[in-house]
């Protein structure tokens, strides 16, 4: 998909380098290993939690500040965030949160280093190659374990093309124009956002606490958005 991409584009040639495919790597690789062990809300939490903190130090460290409005709607995202998904979960296993974590630091750096990219399409085709060997490494201690049927490799056909990569490049594209403070707090609607294709796509029930959640979620983002300090990757 991402090779017909540059065609179109009227280029061949991708980019990328090997620190951003091993982030990519450890992202997809540690996320679909602790999900084993994990439920889904509270792997869901650990990662956008670590995605969050990771990228609001770097910002920090960056000199990007928030202020007002700002920290209001990154507590309000949060907060309804934590009330969406906490409900219902268990203490998660040791081991398994901790590889979820790693896997939010992954995603996290990996979307840092695409705030550096002059040529997204081009950038996220030559990650995903380089990816490629590294993940077929990593698959051979669970090649017993391997099976697949036609919905299986439909629906990993459809991730892989649209999701990953379409919805990859997407995202270098527009990581360039925000701080990391606003990329952040922008993630926190995916939980929110997944939820809501449950209810539209599934026929999944929408609860008052769906509802309520997802606005206090979206609204703070707003908010955050709001702010034109935090606007263009400025301090």
């Amino acid at each position: 998909m991402l090779w017909v991409l540059l065609a179109i584009k009227g280029t061949t040639r991708p980019s990328g380098t090997w620190l951003s495919a091993f982030t990519l790597f450890a992202y997809a690789f540690a996320f679909s290993y602790a999900y084993l062990n994990l439920e889904t809300g509270t792997g869901a939490l650990l990662l956008f939690g670590a995605v969050q903190l990771t990228m609001l130090g770097y910002g920090y460290c960056k000199g990007e500040r928030m202020q007002g409005v700002a920290i209001a709607g990154l507590l309000l995202a949060i907060g309804g965030l934590v009330a969406l998904l906490l409900p219902g979960t268990s203490a998660p296993a040791l081991g398994s949160a901790g590889i979820m974590l790693l896997s939010g630091i992954a995603w996290a750096g990996y979307s840092l280093i695409g705030k550096q990219s002059n040529d997204p399409l081009a950038s996220t085709t030559g990650n995903f190659l380089r990816a490629v060997p590294m993940m077929l490494l990593a698959s051979i201690p669970f090649v017993n374990d391997f099976s697949i049927d036609f919905l299986g490799a439909l629906c990993a056909v459809a991730s892989g093309t649209i999701a990953s990569g379409v919805g990859y490049a997407i995202w270098y594209s527009a990581i360039r124009l925000l701080s990391s403070f606003r990329a952040a707090t922008i993630q926190l609607s995916v939980p929110v956002l997944a939820s809501l294709a449950g209810v539209l796509i599934l026929g999944e029930h929408l609860t008052v606490r769906l509802a309520l959640t997802s606005l206090a979620v979206l609204g703070g983002i707003g908010l955050v958005l709001s702010d034109k300090r935090l606007a263009n990757g400025a301090s």
